[in-house]
């Protein structure tokens, strides 16, 4: 029984996410939801109690996931300059799976900023990641790597370089490749922190 519950959840999660790409947040209805997913709209509320559950649900797993690769990233490279570069790398394998969400994202978050107590549950993914960059920029700093007075300013730079190239991205997708700019615009960046390392020995 518990496990039909969760395939039933993940069946509406990925309707969801179907129909929010395809009709956006604001249009797609939980009646459309629930005919993409073959459920009724008492499975649908048993699950969550509305739409902006879903979708604050869909958000949740894909940053879960990139919490993730950050984690690995950190872990197995030789020193945080590397593991930063390397994370630029994602780029590609985040819009080749973002899709449709990232429309569907910034569609939720110009929806949510006119709803004070809604855009604080969407804010704080954000000012989890700048503390988890803000950790890996102090780490980098401890080993020797890095040099900052600021650890959280310069976390708050790799973000929104990242946020920045993702936004072009989405304007722009085939004028050039992203993922390449991605990675040669955190290989300067780090190469700034690191040269300070270097004129200060």
């Amino acid at each position: 029984m518990q496990q039909r519950s969760i395939e039933t959840r993940n069946t509406i999660l990925a309707a969801a996410l179907t129909c929010f790409s395809r009709s956006g947040y604001d249009a797609a209805s939980v009646a459309e939801i629930c005919a993409e997913a073959g459920v009724s709209k008492g499975a649908f509320y048993h699950h969550f109690a509305t739409k902006h559950a879903v979708f604050m649900a869909i958000l949740e797993e894909w940053l879960t996931r990139l919490d993730s690769q950050v984690t690995t990233y950190v872990e197995s490279a030789t020193d945080v300059s590397q593991a930063l570069v390397s994370m630029a790398g994602m780029m590609g394998g985040i819009f080749s799976e973002a899709g449709g969400r990232l429309n569907m994202f910034l569609e939720f978050w110009a929806h949510s900023s006119r709803d004070p107590q809604v855009w604080q549950t969407v804010i704080a993914p954000y000012h989890h990641f700048e503390e988890l960059f803000a950790g890996i920029i102090q780490r980098g700093v401890a080993e020797g790597t890095l040099q900052t007075d600021d650890p959280e300013a310069t976390a708050s730079a790799v973000l929104a370089l990242g946020i920045g190239i993702l936004l072009q991205g989405l304007l722009d997708p085939k004028s050039t490749a992203w993922d390449k700019v991605a990675v040669e615009s955190m290989q300067t960046l780090v190469k700034g922190l690191s040269s300070t390392v270097s004129h200060n020995k």
